[in-house]
């Protein structure tokens, strides 16, 4: 019978490996005649083929008009064009074996598909019936209306939603982006009419870009886009000028009452940057050692030392004209003060000592490992594509991440916590009980009571 290993045996940890080296799958970029931009990327490893037709347009565009237009509009842009009813799309897709999805977010609008390579051709003709002759079907617009009223319906009962509703609201004022979700009314109110008003503005070949990856000839596959998309007649929506967001000076605490709960939501955010920036790769360093891996700062602080939540986190939010960033943790109502007091240190202490060596060197190889990870699959090297041409990054942008992250330094990362880890101006929500969190709320400023529908109490 062999032996237990020894404690020290097991507590070694192998030392790590080179970084081996990404080598990106060359790109083929055209732009059709009507203003349709194609990205191209073989990718040979399997007999499959996915894409992403992307619109430069999503709820923002139309949130003062119909708050959430863009996203009902995408999922009843599914259900039926001219020529197919729901029932013939789903056949179609089956026959193929594929996979079609549809969405929308602040800033984009997408059809999202994917499929066996050998029959790209009839899949890209679906894709281009959907996206040129939607007929938004009444009786399928009705059921995704009462589908979104119910969804609405959970959400204005979960406190991570309701926090991040609020903060943006705080962080955006006047501007689009501080409209998160309608209201039941405003979705009571949605008209079929309107969403194909916005499908004949923002569903412009001008205002496209379709991205493909997989195992096809770049030559070929754009012979069969132009032959697919060649009849969507050129044109992209007029540009707005929209308000800017509000300027924020000195902490304010924001409390949506939740009753009868038994955890508080905390969320603590700032405005930031966008991905153009030249400070982006030196605060996502930061922001991983603050709170964006598991084995950052507040995880270390609040879960594996003070116990008071499993995962508290920190994040970037990167929108196409501004950019957030945010704490949360959700925590007992009765260390919802701790947690935030927890939070401020953390916040502080990045801005005043520089970090270690070690944790400089285990942030850099987390953001290099999870960025190498994300290029493992047709999905992910998409995704990462569509991160560069939708925010107007660079064209080196993904080859020279790795390098540019490798190349930072601790006084990098202070200078970006000084700058954008915003402490003293930073905006707090809270969600919870109203009697159990607003006398704790209220040790760190003056406190804002909302109901969950968004109302000043």
């Amino acid at each position: 019978m062999a032996s237990a290993p020894l404690p020290e045996a097991r507590a070694a940890v192998p030392a790590l490996g080179p970084e081996r080296p990404v080598v990106w799958p060359r790109r083929a970029q055209s732009t059709l005649a009507n203003g349709l931009q194609v990205v191209l990327v073989e990718s040979h490893t399997v007999p499959k083929f996915t894409g992403q037709l992307l619109l430069r347009s999503g709820n923002a565009a139309a949130a003062r008009q119909v708050p959430g237009l863009a996203e009902m509009t995408a999922a009843v842009v599914r259900t039926g064009t001219e020529s197919r009813a729901s029932r013939q799309i789903e056949e179609d897709l089956r026959r193929m074996g594929a996979d079609l999805s549809t969405g929308a977010g602040a800033d984009s609008s997408a059809i999202s598909f994917s499929g066996l390579a050998e029959f790209s051709a009839g899949l890209l003709e679906l894709v281009a019936d959907l996206a040129q002759r939607a007929s938004f079907p009444a009786g399928e617009f009705e059921r995704e209306r009462r589908q979104r009223l119910e969804e609405l319906r959970i959400e204005r009962t979960t406190p991570g939603f309701l926090a991040g509703e609020r903060l943006r609201k705080v962080l955006f004022g006047e501007h689009p982006y501080a409209l998160v979700a309608p209201t039941e009314a405003q979705v009571e109110g949605y008209r079929r009419e309107q969403l194909a008003d916005f499908y004949r503005e923002h569903y412009q070949a001008g205002n496209a870009l379709l991205l493909a990856v997989g195992d096809f000839s770049a030559a070929a596959m754009l012979e069969q886009i132009e032959k697919a998309f060649r009849d969507w007649p050129a044109g992209k929506p007029v540009e707005r000028q929209e308000p800017a967001p509000p300027d924020l000076r000195a902490r304010r605490v924001f409390l949506v009452h939740l009753a009868d709960t038994v955890q508080a939501q905390v969320l603590v955010g700032s405005r930031a940057i966008t991905r153009r920036h030249a400070d982006w790769h030196r605060l996502g360093l930061a922001n991983s050692i603050l709170g964006g891996a598991f084995n950052s700062r507040l995880v270390l602080n609040i879960r594996e030392q003070k116990g008071y939540t499993y995962s508290p986190r920190s994040a970037l939010h990167a929108l196409r004209q501004h950019g957030y960033f945010s704490v949360h943790a959700a925590v007992r109502n009765a260390v919802a003060a701790a947690t935030l007091a927890e939070i401020f240190y953390e916040l502080d202490r990045m801005r005043a000592l520089p970090v270690s060596e070690e944790e400089l060197a285990d942030a850099r190889n987390y953001l290099s490992g999870v960025f190498s990870l994300g290029l493992g699959t047709q999905d992910g090297i998409a995704g990462q594509l569509a991160t560069v041409y939708l925010h107007d990054l660079p064209e080196d942008y993904l080859e020279t991440y790795r390098d540019k992250i490798r190349a930072l330094t601790a006084d990098d990362v202070l200078a970006a916590a000084r700058k954008y880890f915003d402490s003293p101006n930073a905006q707090i929500v809270v969600v919870g009980d109203r009697q159990e969190v607003e006398p704790q709320a209220a040790l760190f400023g003056e406190v804002g009571v909302y109901d969950t529908q968004g109302n000043r109490m």
